[in-house]
């Protein structure tokens, strides 16, 4: 058997293979970073499976959180199933459905609406429209380029992303508030977050400007990031509507399963509705 070598040559052919596959840009950014940590641990050694469990736990050793390391392996194995190496491919850890979410981490009502005030007051009407418009509608970070002039006057954004298409709905005060915004900022077409040289926000920046926020709005910045703005959107949905499959066409799931993860509540919302239950004598 020849030794199998992860070279600079067989990543560039995997990165072009999840091109043709059509694989989101920040998609295949991730799938190439995990591969290359996977090298780095590696170094020039010939490939086997019994490195890969090794790889596997050694992230379990250094405390990765197991869905970040079944993420990682979902990666590597996408890897061996491209060059043909099947037999490496290792088992991911199994999860046990989580009932309820720590408190700490998620992002509730009265704190995101206390960031949008706070980056009015500070001045920083973008970003406080970019957190209204995520959490208004549900969108991921990535699609906010989707949010143009002409799609908020249409009411309704054409997000095309993951080789999936489907409908975003602006609310009537949402799209008040964007048409407003562009026409003090002179956009007449096209993404409405855009930056001073005209380019759509990157994911980074709108990253970094949120982490700043939360600090002025004394929010703990363990909650603060894009996709839990979407998970709040959920949560608020499902309070009102108790219909997953139609929050799962909203977000773009293609799986209820993964819908299940946005909706899930705290213990303390968890404890509360068991006290309700009123079965101890």
């Amino acid at each position: 058997m020849r030794e199998r070598i992860l070279s600079d040559i067989a990543i560039k052919r995997f990165e072009k293979h999840l091109q043709k596959e059509e694989k989101s840009k920040n998609t295949i950014e991730k799938y190439l970073r995990d591969v290359r940590a996977f090298i780095r641990f590696t170094g020039k050694s010939s490939i086997i499976k019994e490195t890969v469990i090794a790889y596997k736990t050694q992230l379990i050793q250094n405390n990765y959180a197991a869905h970040s390391i079944n993420s990682m392996l979902a990666s590597i194995n996408s890897l061996f199933s491209f060059l043909g190496w099947t037999d490496c491919k290792v088992k991911s850890i199994k999860l046990q459905r989580q009932i309820y979410c720590p408190e700490e981490k998620e992002l509730t009502k009265a704190e995101y609406l206390r960031l949008v005030s706070t980056a009015n007051s500070r001045g920083n009407k973008r970003l406080g429209l970019i957190l209204q418009a995520i959490c208004g509608t549900g969108i991921r970070v990535s699609e906010l380029p989707f949010i143009t002039v002409e799609s908020v006057k249409a009411g309704e954004a054409a997000v095309s992303l993951k080789g999936k298409m489907r409908s975003v709905f602006i609310v009537r005060d949402l799209q008040k508030k964007l048409l407003r915004y562009a026409a003090e900022q002179k956009i007449k077409t096209g993404s409405i977050f855009i930056t001073r040289t005209g380019k759509p926000m990157s994911r980074t920046n709108i990253w970094r400007e949120m982490k700043n926020l939360c600090i002025q709005a004394h929010v703990n910045p363990g909650k603060v990031f894009p996709h839990n703005l979407r998970h709040l959107f959920a949560r608020t949905f499902y309070g009102i509507e108790k219909d997953i499959a139609k929050l799962a066409d909203i977000l773009g799931h293609s799986s209820i399963n993964t819908t299940r993860i946005y909706i899930v509540t705290t213990g303390n919302e968890h404890r509360r509705r068991m006290e309700n239950m009123k079965l101890i004598l």
